[in-house]
């Protein structure tokens, strides 16, 4: 199986989406522009707005071209580290059941 397909699986189980502090601080660190950013990730400029706002959820085969996009600028970006808003939320917990 390749990385992107667990990856995918991974991001998929989790119901992980892009919290936008992380990818805006992610972009914010590497001190480009949205438009350079979506050219160094080969995605719109939409996308990474849609990324920044939390309304589009950041594939896989995207994260890794980020990841090789911040080293290119001499930077280190962790797949953790593009999914971690979402890990840090906690999911709602179901109410205990009590028997009487």
């Amino acid at each position: 199986m390749s990385i992107a397909r667990l990856l995918h699986s991974y991001c998929s189980r989790a119901n992980i989406t892009a919290a936008m502090s992380t990818i805006l601080e992610i972009r914010k660190r590497l001190g480009v522009t949205q438009k350079a950013f979506a050219e160094g990730i080969g995605v719109t400029q939409g996308n990474v707005s849609f990324y920044e706002r939390s309304q589009q959820t950041v594939p896989p085969k995207v994260a890794a071209k980020l990841i090789a996009y911040a080293a290119a600028l001499g930077h280190v970006v962790t797949f953790d580290e593009i999914y971690a808003g979402e890990l840090a939320t906690p999911s709602p917990a179901e109410p205990a059941k009590v028997e009487r």
